[in-house]
């Protein structure tokens, strides 16, 4: 079965050279792993990172490379499925030899852990936040802000600069929501707040009348929804149900399908970016214009602008590694991301990894306000 969820991205071809230029000869690849959801529920955003996964590494390879040897990406598809996850890591691991693979969504992050620290295979979460992954071994690192970060500055910002005193919060039972859902009733509590609902649902649910009659039963002023894809249908029933309050939710809510799919529904509603927009940093307008050539706009454009930096730092550590004249293995591959620390990325700018296997980076805070995402404050 994960042979045919397989995906092999040669992107090194000579069709993809650089202009006047070419290989002097074409050399082993570097090569490394990505597992990501390419059917199922969250397709929709795992096909967009693997197309933007693709589009960074052209632009590397289109550039010469890394060290004068293309990059290569293999892709599995985990569904966000763990057990997929499993499946697909050992096989990245044992058939393809890969030093380095890239993982997101929280439940398969956690999964692939324990393969990555027994093999000392360097695991790089982009896009999962679950608090729990800065403690899942000497192997796995994030190079995307935990919840800690934005959730945080979100709670707090509901707290003290919205002055919401009563808070309901709804999370998906599963790793994404488990975590950021209580940092978010911990943050508000201690700042002040109260809260009146904290309920759980399930992954498969698709009628949430449930929750959202016990959260309107405490007569919140705001209410945190920590969930994923599933996140326009809650929003939706719980405006049938006559809840007009204040919605607030975090990086998964910044989706322009979520707009289209609420309508009116979504004005209102505040989220979480850990990115800068088109506006502040350049090369974000130029990954707009490559989706342009796509022919529609990117799911989750702040996720992307990680896919494409976590391919960078994945060619920066190739790079170290061949400088130093080391064989690629994970365990090089950890030393390179230990040494190298800082990283100057061109989509979500510098980049310092830690010991404590976190890293930190602005909140970006925005608003829907006539069916836009517009800029409400940033945080620090």
């Amino acid at each position: 079965m994960i042979e045919q969820l397989t995906r092999r991205l040669v992107l090194s071809a000579p069709a993809a050279l650089w202009a006047g230029a070419a290989f002097a000869q074409q050399k082993e690849p570097f090569r490394f792993g990505a597992l990501m959801p390419t059917t199922g529920p969250e397709a929709g955003y795992g096909l967009d990172f693997v197309k933007t996964y693709e589009m960074a590494v052209k632009d590397i390879n289109d550039k010469g490379g890394v060290a004068g040897r293309p990059l290569e990406m293999i892709v599995l598809d985990t569904q966000a499925k763990p057990e997929l996850a499993i499946s697909g890591a050992n096989k990245l691991i044992d058939v393809d030899k890969v030093a380095v693979v890239i993982t997101a969504w929280s439940s398969v992050v956690k999964a692939v852990a324990p393969i990555a620290n027994r093999t000392s295979v360097l695991e790089l979460n982009m896009g999962a936040n679950s608090p729990d992954i800065a403690h899942l071994g000497d192997y796995v690192y994030t190079v995307f802000p935990l919840a800690e970060v934005d959730v945080t500055a979100l709670a707090k910002y509901t707290r003290e600069k919205l002055g919401k005193s009563r808070a309901a919060v709804l999370y998906i039972n599963n790793d994404t929501g488990i975590g950021g859902a209580k940092i978010y009733r911990d943050v508000f509590t201690a700042a002040g707040g109260q809260i009146v609902a904290f309920e759980a649902y399930d992954p498969k649910a698709t009628d949430f009348t449930g929750v959202l009659l016990k959260a309107r039963v405490g007569n919140p002023d705001v209410v945190h929804i920590h969930g994923l894809s599933e996140l326009p249908q809650v929003i939706a029933q719980m405006r049938q149900l006559g809840m007009p309050q204040q919605i607030t939710s975090y990086s998964a809510g910044y989706n322009p399908k979520l707009l289209a799919q609420l309508g009116a529904a979504a004005e209102g509603l505040i989220v979480t970016s850990l990115a800068p927009t088109a506006g502040t940093n350049p090369n974000v307008a130029k990954l707009l214009d490559l989706w342009k050539q796509v022919g529609r706009a990117p799911n989750g454009l702040p996720y992307l602008q990680y896919a494409w930096d976590s391919t960078v730092v994945v060619a920066d550590l190739f790079a170290w590694v061949d400088k130093n004249k080391l064989p690629v293995t994970g365990e090089n591959m950890r030393k390179a991301l230990l040494e190298i620390k800082t990283f100057d990325l061109p989509m979500t700018g510098k980049l310092v990894v830690t010991n404590d296997h976190r890293v930190d980076k602005p909140v970006y805070l925005y608003v829907v306000k006539n069916g836009q995402f517009t800029l409400l404050d940033t945080i620090a």
